[in-house]
Formats: structure tokens, sequence, C-alpha cells
């Protein structure tokens, strides 16, 4: 399921070519979609769920899809990266060895982002409002991994800003979730 029909016909298209068939739905993640309830023993969702406008609907919709026992998958950007500054035009990351922080982590609310010549708006969330929506919406988690990869944080001769802040910072967050 993908708001994006371009994207979906690009899945469409790589599943074919690997010999793989799948039903591909249009639709956002918050409304009720033609998904059977009770039935997947594991969703994900890869770098989709902070898209999100309703997080506990979400989370309570994916809950009903999943069969009890099922496993639910989600990664994220990790909530420090909106917390520190992402462009050097805006301010340098890291002065003395130390990141600049531009938001608070408490500020749980819309923001602008500069991406290449346009912005996306998004919208911060606390690790803690994640585990709560999990929780509240049936969900006991199993897992939580805050890790960059070995290549970033290994190559110190890569003097880019995205590197020194992973060096620095999660830039991604992953939950393993079961459903009670």
């Amino acid at each position: 399921m993908d708001i994006s029909q371009t994207l979906l016909a690009h899945a469409e298209a790589y599943l074919k070519q690997n010999g793989y068939q799948a039903k591909l739905l249009c639709a956002s993640m918050e409304e009720n979609a033609d998904i059977p309830t009770d039935y997947f023993d594991y969703l994900y969702s890869i770098y989709g769920i902070g898209w999100t406008t309703d997080l506990l609907g979400t989370f309570q919709k994916i809950a009903s899809y999943l069969k009890k026992g099922g496993i639910f998958i989600f990664s994220w950007h990790h909530t420090l990266n909106y917390c520190v500054s992402w462009s050097c035009e805006e301010r340098d990351i890291i002065e003395d060895g130390k990141l600049n922080l531009t938001r608070s982590y408490f500020d749980e609310s819309y923001f602008k982002m500069p991406v290449h010549d346009s912005e996306i708006i998004l919208y911060n969330r606390k690790i803690s409002t994640y585990i709560n929506a999990l929780a509240d919406a049936g969900f006991v988690i199993e897992r939580m991994v805050e890790q960059n990869d070995r290549e970033t944080m290994e190559n110190l001769d890569d003097r880019s800003t995205k590197a020194k802040k992973g060096r620095m910072c999660p830039i991604s967050m992953c939950f393993k979730a079961r459903k009670r």
C-alpha cells in the first residue's frame, strides 16, 4: 500500500522482473483500505510510518490486519535527526565536536525541512510517542534498534554533513512489535 501510484508502478515492475506477484493498493495509511483483518503474520513499513497524520489510528489499523502474535516492523528517521541542524547553510551541525540543536526534542509539531530545491512538511514525534501509540494499539515491543551502518561509523575520511552527524547520533530507528 502506498499513496503514490508512481511508486506502486515501480514496485509492480520490480516484483514482476523478479518473478513475484502481489496485490498493491493505492491508498493512504489513515483510510480504511480493502485489506483483510486478522490475516497477516508480518507487516513492514520502511520509512513510511512517520508520514502518517494519525499515528494511533494507523497502528490500530495495522494491528487489525495482523493475526494474534503477528509481527509489525517499521523504520523511520530517528527523532533526534529533526532536532539537529540538517543543513550547513542553516548553521554548522557540529561546532567544537558538539552537535547543534535547532529544535526541542519535546516539540511535536509540524515543521518545514529543505530538500534539494524545495521543502517538505514533517511531523516530529518523541520516541515515547511511538512506544505509547504501539502499546495503545495492542502491541508489545520486542526490540528497538538505534544503530548506524558500520561504513558510516568507521569511514572517518567521509567528511559529509550526513556522515559527521551519523557518527554522533542515530540516523534511523527500527521497531519490532508483536500483536497481543
